[in-house]
C-alpha cells in the first residue's frame, strides 16, 4: 500500500485554492465559517506552522554535527513565530504577502535538504509542486485584497 502523505499534502491545497477562487468571485464571507480572509490567513498560519514543525521534526534526527542540526531548529523556530507574530499584528493583505514569503522559505529549507539527502527526491518534488499551487493561490488571494481596498 502506498503511504498517504503525497495524496494529503496535494489535498491540503484545495482550502488556499478554494478561498482564492471565492475572494475572486466576490464572495467575501462563508456561512458557519466566517470571514474568507480569516479562514485563509488562519489556514496558512496553521499549515505553516506544521511545515516548520516538520523541519524541526527532521532536525532531532541527525548528529549532532551535521549542519542542519543546529540551523533546522532555528529556522524552524524564526519562520513559525515570525508568521505568528505577523498574523497578531499585520493587516490581512500583509498578513498573506508573508505567507508567501513563509512559505518559499520553507521550500528555500527543502531545497537544502535534499540537496544533502536529509529528505527524499519524491518528497521534494511534491513539495515543489504543492508549494506553487499553494503561493499561486495566496498571490491571487492577496491581489484580490488590493482591488478591494483601492
Amino acid at each position: 500500500m502506498k503511504k498517504p502523505s503525497p495524496y494529503l499534502t496535494f489535498a491540503g491545497t484545495i482550502p488556499f485554492i478554494a478561498c482564492a477562487f471565492l475572494l475572486m468571485i466576490d464572495v467575501i464571507t462563508v456561512p458557519v465559517l466566517g470571514s474568507v480572509v480569516d479562514i485563509l490567513s488562519a489556514y496558512g498560519l496553521v499549515i505553516a506552522s506544521f511545515m516548520a514543525g516538520a523541519h524541526w521534526g527532521n532536525h532531532l534526527g541527525l548528529a549532532d554535527d551535521n549542519e542542519w542540526a543546529i540551523k533546522l531548529p532555528i529556522y524552524s523556530n524564526v519562520i513559525a513565530l515570525g508568521l505568528w507574530l505577523g498574523f497578531l499584528i499585520l493587516s490581512a493583505s500583509s498578513f498573506i504577502w508573508l505567507l508567501v514569503i513563509g512559505f518559499i522559505s520553507l521550500l528555500v529549507i527543502d531545497y537544502g535538504l535534499h540537496r544533502v539527502r536529509i529528505i527524499s527526491h519524491t518528497y521534494f518534488k511534491v513539495r515543489k509542486y504543492v508549494t506553487a499551487i499553494v503561493v499561486v493561490s495566496l498571490v491571487v488571494a492577496a491581489l484580490q485584497l488590493s482591488m478591494r481596498v483601492t
